[in-house]
């Protein structure tokens, strides 16, 4: 029989590193695909991006506060603890620039499939998303690297 921490943990870190590794990998996507400056390149690659995003992070998403809070509960962490506060409050933080990106990339798509099919280059509302995705990455990227931190850490705050 399955330990139930070992499996709340197990999950917990399987949603950490699905919301990592998918975020790494969108952008990793989108920047080269962005690079390319071709707007068939750029929508396709969008496509899957938006699709990625709703399978993948949009799940992990979902699931890791009820792993952590689960997996606080059978640990006896209080979720007062200051580094899961940190936690938490930086998991707000990052869905605060993860919502709107989800709208700038479905744009972005949007944009560079309507200027494939005229065969025209990528317009300038293009570009501006595209910098204000990439702005938008930096911080919540960075906020995941020490939700993980605080993870492996526990820090005494």
């Amino acid at each position: 029989m399955i330990d139930t921490l070992i499996l709340a943990r197990w999950l917990h870190v399987i949603g950490a590193t699905v919301l990592l590794g998918t975020g790494s990998g969108i952008a990793f996507f989108m920047l080269m695909a962005h690079r390319t400056d071709d707007a068939r390149i750029i929508a396709h690659v969008g496509q899957t991006v938006v699709v990625a995003d709703f399978l993948f992070t949009a799940s992990a998403v979902l699931i890791q506060p009820l792993t952590g809070v689960w997996l606080a509960h059978l640990i006896g962490w209080p979720l007062t603890t200051p580094w899961i506060l940190w936690s938490i409050g930086l998991y707000i933080f990052i869905g605060c620039f993860w919502v709107p990106v989800i709208f700038m990339q479905m744009r972005m798509r949007d944009l560079a499939r309507a200027a494939a099919e005229a065969d025209l280059p990528l317009p300038p509302a293009y570009h501006r998303l595209f910098r204000m995705w990439f702005a938008f990455g930096i911080p919540a990227f960075a906020a995941m690297l020490v939700i993980i931190w605080l993870m492996l850490e526990r820090p005494i705050l």
